[in-house]
Protein backbone atom coordinates (compact mmCIF):
# COMPACT_ATOMS: atom_id res chain seq x y z
CA UNK A 1 0.00 0.00 0.00
CA UNK A 2 1.25 3.47 -0.87
CA UNK A 3 -0.21 6.94 -1.39
CA UNK A 4 -0.13 6.76 -5.18
CA UNK A 5 -1.99 3.45 -5.41
CA UNK A 6 -4.51 4.62 -2.81
CA UNK A 7 -5.32 7.84 -4.62
CA UNK A 8 -5.80 5.93 -7.85
CA UNK A 9 -8.03 3.30 -6.21
CA UNK A 10 -10.16 5.88 -4.39
CA UNK A 11 -10.32 8.44 -7.21
CA UNK A 12 -14.01 7.77 -7.93
CA UNK A 13 -15.07 8.60 -4.35
CA UNK A 14 -15.96 12.17 -3.27
CA UNK A 15 -13.24 12.41 -0.63
CA UNK A 16 -12.40 15.84 0.74
CA UNK A 17 -8.71 15.02 1.08
CA UNK A 18 -6.31 12.18 1.83
CA UNK A 19 -3.33 11.91 4.16
CA UNK A 20 -1.32 8.70 4.00
CA UNK A 21 1.39 7.64 6.46
CA UNK A 22 3.77 4.69 6.33
CA UNK A 23 3.67 4.80 10.12
CA UNK A 24 1.78 6.96 12.61
CA UNK A 25 0.85 6.99 16.26
CA UNK A 26 -2.92 7.13 15.76
CA UNK A 27 -4.98 7.93 12.66
CA UNK A 28 -7.76 9.27 14.90
CA UNK A 29 -5.40 11.71 16.61
CA UNK A 30 -4.19 12.95 13.22
CA UNK A 31 -7.77 13.25 11.95
CA UNK A 32 -8.92 15.16 15.05
CA UNK A 33 -6.09 17.67 14.58
CA UNK A 34 -6.84 17.99 10.87
CA UNK A 35 -10.54 18.46 11.61
CA UNK A 36 -9.78 21.28 14.03
CA UNK A 37 -7.63 22.86 11.30
CA UNK A 38 -10.54 22.85 8.84
CA UNK A 39 -10.36 19.52 7.00
CA UNK A 40 -13.17 19.21 4.42
CA UNK A 41 -16.01 16.74 4.75
CA UNK A 42 -15.03 13.13 3.94
CA UNK A 43 -11.31 13.71 4.46
CA UNK A 44 -9.40 10.48 5.06
CA UNK A 45 -6.35 9.61 7.16
CA UNK A 46 -4.85 6.16 6.60
CA UNK A 47 -1.66 4.48 7.77
CA UNK A 48 0.15 1.28 6.94
CA UNK A 49 1.15 0.98 10.60
CA UNK A 50 -0.13 2.43 13.88
CA UNK A 51 2.19 2.52 16.87
CA UNK A 52 -0.29 4.02 19.34
CA UNK A 53 -3.62 2.89 17.91
CA UNK A 54 -6.49 2.92 20.36
CA UNK A 55 -10.03 1.71 20.69
CA UNK A 56 -12.80 2.42 23.16
CA UNK A 57 -11.89 2.70 26.85
CA UNK A 58 -8.35 3.67 25.75
CA UNK A 59 -7.59 0.07 24.87
CA UNK A 60 -4.65 -0.46 22.54
CA UNK A 61 -5.36 -1.39 18.93
CA UNK A 62 -2.70 -3.60 17.36
CA UNK A 63 -1.75 -2.48 13.81
CA UNK A 64 1.50 -4.08 12.59
CA UNK A 65 2.96 -2.76 9.36
CA UNK A 66 1.44 -4.09 6.17
CA UNK A 67 -1.15 -6.37 7.78
CA UNK A 68 -4.36 -4.44 8.46
CA UNK A 69 -6.52 -1.47 7.62
CA UNK A 70 -6.20 1.48 9.99
CA UNK A 71 -7.96 4.65 8.90
CA UNK A 72 -10.08 7.57 10.10
CA UNK A 73 -12.74 9.44 8.14
CA UNK A 74 -13.78 13.00 8.97
CA UNK A 75 -17.45 13.93 8.61
CA UNK A 76 -18.84 17.47 8.74
CA UNK A 77 -22.42 16.83 9.86
CA UNK A 78 -25.14 19.03 8.41
CA UNK A 79 -27.68 20.66 10.71
CA UNK A 80 -30.18 18.00 9.66
CA UNK A 81 -27.85 15.16 10.70
CA UNK A 82 -26.62 16.60 14.02
CA UNK A 83 -29.59 15.26 16.02
CA UNK A 84 -28.73 11.75 14.80
CA UNK A 85 -25.00 11.59 15.55
CA UNK A 86 -25.53 8.83 18.12
CA UNK A 87 -26.15 6.61 15.10
CA UNK A 88 -22.68 7.25 13.64
CA UNK A 89 -21.18 4.07 15.07
CA UNK A 90 -24.01 2.10 13.44
CA UNK A 91 -23.30 3.81 10.12
CA UNK A 92 -19.65 2.79 10.41
CA UNK A 93 -20.44 -0.77 11.48
CA UNK A 94 -22.85 -1.25 8.58
CA UNK A 95 -20.28 0.07 6.11
CA UNK A 96 -18.04 -2.83 7.12
CA UNK A 97 -20.75 -5.49 7.13
CA UNK A 98 -22.10 -4.21 3.79
CA UNK A 99 -18.66 -4.32 2.19
CA UNK A 100 -18.01 -7.87 3.39
CA UNK A 101 -20.99 -9.13 1.42
CA UNK A 102 -18.70 -8.83 -1.62
CA UNK A 103 -16.75 -11.73 -0.09
CA UNK A 104 -20.00 -13.57 0.80
CA UNK A 105 -19.36 -13.04 4.51
CA UNK A 106 -22.21 -12.51 6.96
CA UNK A 107 -20.57 -10.35 9.60
CA UNK A 108 -22.37 -9.42 12.82
CA UNK A 109 -22.24 -6.28 14.96
CA UNK A 110 -21.35 -6.67 18.63
CA UNK A 111 -22.94 -3.56 20.06
CA UNK A 112 -21.85 -0.90 19.93
CA UNK A 113 -18.64 -0.93 17.93
CA UNK A 114 -17.16 -4.34 17.11
CA UNK A 115 -17.56 -6.48 13.98
CA UNK A 116 -17.62 -10.24 14.46
CA UNK A 117 -16.98 -13.13 12.09
CA UNK A 118 -17.56 -16.63 13.39
CA UNK A 119 -18.13 -15.08 16.83
CA UNK A 120 -14.69 -13.46 16.92
CA UNK A 121 -13.69 -9.82 16.58
CA UNK A 122 -12.52 -8.88 13.10
CA UNK A 123 -12.84 -5.07 13.25
CA UNK A 124 -13.36 -2.24 15.72
CA UNK A 125 -14.66 1.32 15.50
CA UNK A 126 -13.86 4.45 17.49
CA UNK A 127 -16.02 7.56 16.98
CA UNK A 128 -14.85 10.91 18.36
CA UNK A 129 -16.33 14.38 18.00
CA UNK A 130 -14.90 17.91 17.85
CA UNK A 131 -17.07 20.76 19.06
CA UNK A 132 -17.60 24.43 18.34
CA UNK A 133 -19.19 25.54 21.58
CA UNK A 134 -22.12 23.20 22.07
CA UNK A 135 -22.41 22.38 18.35
CA UNK A 136 -20.70 19.26 16.94
CA UNK A 137 -18.28 20.57 14.33
CA UNK A 138 -16.91 17.28 13.03
CA UNK A 139 -17.08 13.55 13.67
CA UNK A 140 -14.04 11.33 13.27
CA UNK A 141 -14.76 7.68 12.52
CA UNK A 142 -11.76 5.47 13.17
CA UNK A 143 -11.76 1.88 11.92
CA UNK A 144 -9.34 -0.96 12.38
CA UNK A 145 -9.80 -4.13 10.32
CA UNK A 146 -7.81 -7.35 10.78
CA UNK A 147 -6.92 -8.31 7.23
CA UNK A 148 -3.95 -10.69 7.50
CA UNK A 149 -3.27 -13.29 10.17
CA UNK A 150 -0.35 -11.25 11.48
CA UNK A 151 -2.73 -8.41 12.41
CA UNK A 152 -4.27 -10.46 15.24
CA UNK A 153 -2.51 -10.01 18.61
CA UNK A 154 -1.43 -12.90 20.79
CA UNK A 155 -4.22 -14.26 22.99
CA UNK A 156 -2.79 -12.78 26.20
CA UNK A 157 -3.40 -9.28 24.80
CA UNK A 158 -7.00 -9.87 23.75
CA UNK A 159 -10.11 -8.66 25.57
CA UNK A 160 -12.29 -10.76 23.23
CA UNK A 161 -11.43 -13.60 20.79
CA UNK A 162 -10.16 -12.18 17.48
CA UNK A 163 -9.86 -13.31 13.88
CA UNK A 164 -8.61 -12.00 10.53
CA UNK A 165 -10.17 -11.99 7.08
CA UNK A 166 -7.29 -14.14 5.85
CA UNK A 167 -8.23 -16.86 8.34
CA UNK A 168 -11.88 -16.80 7.29
CA UNK A 169 -11.40 -16.53 3.52
CA UNK A 170 -8.24 -18.55 3.15
CA UNK A 171 -6.52 -15.56 1.53
CA UNK A 172 -5.91 -11.92 2.40
CA UNK A 173 -8.04 -9.44 0.44
CA UNK A 174 -6.26 -6.54 -1.26
CA UNK A 175 -6.42 -3.82 1.36
CA UNK A 176 -7.04 -0.98 -1.10
CA UNK A 177 -10.05 -2.84 -2.54
CA UNK A 178 -11.42 -3.55 0.92
CA UNK A 179 -11.01 0.10 1.90
CA UNK A 180 -12.80 1.23 -1.26
CA UNK A 181 -15.69 -1.10 -0.47
CA UNK A 182 -16.04 0.17 3.11
CA UNK A 183 -15.91 3.84 2.12
CA UNK A 184 -18.35 3.30 -0.76
CA UNK A 185 -20.80 1.58 1.56
CA UNK A 186 -20.51 4.33 4.18
CA UNK A 187 -21.09 7.10 1.65
CA UNK A 188 -24.08 5.22 0.24
CA UNK A 189 -25.65 4.90 3.70
CA UNK A 190 -25.01 8.51 4.79
CA UNK A 191 -28.41 9.74 3.52
CA UNK A 192 -30.06 7.15 5.82
CA UNK A 193 -28.60 8.66 9.00
CA UNK A 194 -31.80 10.54 9.77
CA UNK A 195 -34.17 7.71 8.86
CA UNK A 196 -35.26 4.52 10.55
CA UNK A 197 -33.75 2.52 7.67
CA UNK A 198 -30.32 2.72 9.25
CA UNK A 199 -31.57 1.62 12.68
CA UNK A 200 -33.48 -1.27 11.08
CA UNK A 201 -30.42 -2.47 9.14
CA UNK A 202 -28.20 -2.10 12.22
CA UNK A 203 -30.73 -3.94 14.37
CA UNK A 204 -30.90 -6.83 11.90
CA UNK A 205 -27.12 -7.29 12.10
CA UNK A 206 -26.88 -7.37 15.90
CA UNK A 207 -24.96 -10.23 17.44
CA UNK A 208 -26.40 -12.06 20.48
CA UNK A 209 -30.01 -11.14 19.67
CA UNK A 210 -32.38 -13.16 21.85
CA UNK A 211 -29.52 -14.28 24.10
CA UNK A 212 -28.90 -13.46 27.74
CA UNK A 213 -26.11 -10.88 27.96
CA UNK A 214 -24.27 -8.88 30.61
CA UNK A 215 -23.50 -5.21 29.98
CA UNK A 216 -21.00 -3.41 32.19
CA UNK A 217 -21.65 0.32 32.13
CA UNK A 218 -19.17 3.12 32.78
CA UNK A 219 -19.89 3.36 36.49
CA UNK A 220 -19.21 -0.35 36.94
CA UNK A 221 -22.88 -1.31 37.15
CA UNK A 222 -23.68 -4.60 35.44
CA UNK A 223 -27.01 -4.94 33.64
CA UNK A 224 -28.21 -8.39 32.59
CA UNK A 225 -31.06 -9.44 30.38
CA UNK A 226 -32.21 -10.73 27.03
CA UNK A 227 -30.91 -8.65 24.11
CA UNK A 228 -34.03 -7.41 22.33
CA UNK A 229 -32.66 -4.88 19.85
CA UNK A 230 -32.04 -1.17 19.43
CA UNK A 231 -33.85 2.01 20.40
CA UNK A 232 -34.28 4.75 17.78
CA UNK A 233 -31.06 6.51 18.86
CA UNK A 234 -29.00 3.33 18.66
CA UNK A 235 -29.12 2.54 22.37
CA UNK A 236 -29.39 -1.12 23.38
CA UNK A 237 -32.70 -2.61 24.57
CA UNK A 238 -32.68 -5.47 27.04
CA UNK A 239 -35.46 -7.32 28.89
CA UNK A 240 -34.53 -8.13 32.47
CA UNK A 241 -35.52 -11.15 34.54
CA UNK A 242 -38.71 -9.38 35.65
CA UNK A 243 -39.83 -8.74 32.08
CA UNK A 244 -39.02 -5.03 32.24
CA UNK A 245 -37.32 -3.26 29.34
CA UNK A 246 -33.95 -1.70 30.11
CA UNK A 247 -32.22 0.88 27.89
CA UNK A 248 -28.40 0.94 27.87
CA UNK A 249 -27.03 4.23 26.55
CA UNK A 250 -23.72 4.76 24.83
CA UNK A 251 -20.70 5.03 27.06
CA UNK A 252 -18.15 2.71 28.60
CA UNK A 253 -20.04 -0.48 27.88
CA UNK A 254 -18.68 -4.01 27.65
CA UNK A 255 -21.16 -6.56 26.33
CA UNK A 256 -20.72 -10.29 26.89
CA UNK A 257 -22.98 -13.32 26.51
CA UNK A 258 -24.08 -14.66 29.90
CA UNK A 259 -23.18 -18.23 29.03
Amino acid sequence: MNETSLKKKLSDLPLGGLRYFDSIGSTNDEALTWAKDGAPDLSLVIADEQTQGRGRLDRKWFTPKGTALAFSLILRPSAALRPHLSRTVGLAALSITDSLQTYKLDARIKWPNDILLDGRKMAGILVETTWSGDIPDSVVIGMGVNVMKASVPAEEYLQFPAISLEEVLGYAPVREELLHGILSALIARLPEMGSNNLIKAWDEKLSFRGEQVRVREGGGQVVSGELIGLASDGSLRLRDEHGNFVIVRFGDVSLRPSA
